[in-house]
């Protein structure tokens, strides 16, 4: 074979986790394990001098691919790596419902306002979610727990994509919040900013809205009675936070992810609520 020895060893491990993958435009084509996207040609895979070359067209990149397969920038060279020490604790793939067959399908890295990891969530195959915060004590380099023994939270409350979050509300734009990190990664796919709190429905907090303070800001709510409490819950937050507030379900579906997967645009968002409208705009009552 041709391959060089890095395009291998990233061909035999994505196979190893399950992954699909095929030849497309004179390269090796599969889905963005980065972002939970299900499109199969969306990171690019190319052998070139000394190595392998990895892009995601949707991340506009490769850190946050080779994070989710456990890989850093040394292991897209030839040269075989030795043996070394997990300086990452993204880098480790090992989740907790491994030893039931699970595979580990998505990670999402939760980060300050200066981009440090402050904890993770790992989604598998079958939909278990598992959180972790950096421990650089175990081998691993996580923890997979964010208290203490007693229940304490040891680790800062943040909203995903925070970096991403606060340069949107800095430049006056939309930002747009979900239920879940794979409804994010829909709306941030489609040009808009997003985020959501790690847990899902009935986790957001009042910690979560100070950083949209003054913004304007459109709930994604879930359709279901889940989707509306969370959805009240975080309305809750945003009073006297935001700017406005505006609350929209999907046309199609249950979520982001579903509306964007039927076709539809973010204008044919059906709005089901304005509790804080725009300075100006007439009040819609849920």
């Amino acid at each position: 074979m041709n391959d060089t020895i890095a395009f291998n060893r990233l061909a035999d491990l994505l196979g190893s986790m399950g992954e699909r993958t095929r030849y497309t435009g004179g390269v090796l084509r599969t889905r963005g394990l980065c972002h939970g996207g299900d499109s199969p040609t969306t990171v690019a895979i190319k052998r070139i001098n000394n190595g392998v070359g990895v892009y995601c067209h949707k991340c506009q990149g490769n850190a946050e691919f080779l994070a989710a397969i456990g890989w850093t920038e040394a292991d897209l060279f030839d040269e075989p790596l030795p043996e070394r020490p997990r300086d990452r604790p993204e880098d480790d793939t090992w989740i907790p419902c491994q030893d039931r067959g699970h595979k580990r399908v998505a990670q999402y890295l939760y980060k300050d306002a200066h981009g440090t990891l402050v904890h993770g969530v790992t989604r598998c195959d079958a939909k278990c979610f598992a959180q972790w915060r950096p421990e650089p004590s175990n081998r691993s380099g996580r923890r997979w727990s964010l208290n203490d023994e007693g229940g304490n939270r040891l680790v800062a409350t943040v909203p995903y994509r925070l970096p991403e979050l606060l340069v949107a509300v800095a430049a006056d734009r939309v930002v747009w919040i979900a239920e879940g990190e794979k409804d994010v990664h829909a709306l941030v796919d489609h040009g808009f900013p997003a985020t959501c709190n790690a847990g899902g429905s009935g986790k957001w907090t009042a910690e979560h809205a100070q950083y949209l303070t003054g913004a304007d800001v459109t709930i994604v709510a879930d359709r279901d009675a889940k989707g509306r409490q969370h959805a009240e819950a975080v309305v809750a937050t945003l009073r006297g936070v935001a700017r406005s507030v505006y609350v929209v379900q999907a046309v199609t579906g249950k979520d982001a992810y579903d509306h964007f997967a039927a076709g539809h645009t973010d204008i044919e968002f059906n709005q089901v609520w304005a509790p804080v409208p725009y300075p100006g705009d007439p009040a819609v009552v849920a």
